[in-house]
């Protein structure tokens, strides 16, 4: 745990350091987010972020956290995955890596598979297309929410 706390800590300084580079001033609402963004595995939505920091920072608004995390995104700090209608989610881990998404809670989790980075290469191949990126969803029943099916 104290190596998770660790890491997190780096993490989060280098992120500050990075939009300090970038010229953006750091504020504690900014530094509540970040920390935030980078301790949370479950890709939050702006109001779960704002109902997990609003207790701590009076003056905090809903508009405050779309504004950080508009901040962040410009940076390339954080990835904002859209899904349908639903809310955009927020994902601190920028490296290519793809999504498990559950079509009863929603819960996002985050998986590695190293083969597929051979599709973009494949795919520009193909197509002739000069690819910049790809996004892979695969969606099914979170644990959680299939033992409560089971009851």
């Amino acid at each position: 745990m104290a190596v998770e706390n660790y890491s997190a800590e780096v993490e989060l300084q280098e992120a500050i350091q990075q939009l300090r580079n970038q010229g953006v001033r750091i504020t504690p609402q900014r530094q509540a987010v970040l920390a935030y963004l980078i301790e949370a595995d479950t890709h939050p939505t702006a109001d779960e972020i704002y109902k997990a920091l609003s207790p701590n920072f009076e003056s905090m608004s809903v508009a405050t956290i779309y504004n950080n995390l508009k901040v962040f995104k410009e940076s390339g700090l954080v990835t904002e995955l859209t899904y349908g209608d639903a809310a955009s989610r927020y994902d601190f881990d920028t490296a290519n890596h793809y999504h498990v998404i559950c079509t009863s809670c929603g819960k996002i989790t985050d998986f590695q598979y190293p083969r597929l980075d051979e599709v973009e290469q494949i795919a520009q191949h193909l197509s002739g297309h000069k690819i910049t990126h790809h996004r892979m969803e695969i969606y099914g029943i979170c644990p959680e929410c299939a033992k409560k099916e089971e009851r």
